[in-house]
């Protein structure tokens, strides 16, 4: 097939028989991402926590990502998540990378809506250790963004991650 592009993406054949060109112009389309990282950020600096949810399948991912991590459509519509979940997983952080101020708690939790999410937790250290594996399953509820310095590696970009503090 001379002149034509057969390329596969998971296995299957993507834009078969189809020429070069049609191949270079569909990928250089310009793609709409219904929630851009930005827009999370700016949602994490006044206290909310957005995801999509697939308009195929329903599942919730957070965060943002530009199909869904189930069926891989792309009908994903932007939501707001309740904010509360559970801790799955967390460790203090002792030692840390450039730029970060120790000692700090980093968990995972499942929120509410289904998606397992990295964060920081609120809670003095100390009583993190002593807490233990009594934290696990805890419930939590989003506290606010935490902003995370620039450095090398983002380009002095400073990030902010989500802020969970332990529910009353």
């Amino acid at each position: 097939m001379v002149g034509q592009n057969v390329v596969s993406i998971g296995g299957k054949p993507w834009m078969v028989g189809r020429e070069i060109e049609e191949v270079l112009n569909e990928m250089e389309k310009e793609y709409k991402y219904p929630l851009k990282y930005v827009e999370w950020f700016e949602a994490l600096k006044k206290g909310k926590l957005l995801g999509l949810k697939c308009e195929d399948c329903g599942r919730v991912t957070c965060p943002p990502f530009s199909v869904c991590q189930k069926c891989g459509s792309k009908k994903l519509k932007p939501i707001e998540l309740n904010g509360k979940g559970e801790i799955m997983t967390f460790t203090v952080i002792h030692t840390a990378p450039e730029g970060f101020n120790p000692p700090y708690i980093v968990c995972y939790v499942k929120m509410n809506e289904g998606p397992w999410i990295p964060g920081r937790l609120d809670l003095n250290v100390e009583a993190a250790e002593k807490e233990g594996v009594k934290l696990l399953g805890r419930k939590v509820e989003l506290k606010g963004g935490a902003i995370l310095p620039g450095d090398r590696h983002t380009g002095n970009v400073e990030r902010v991650v989500p802020l969970f503090k332990l529910a009353e």
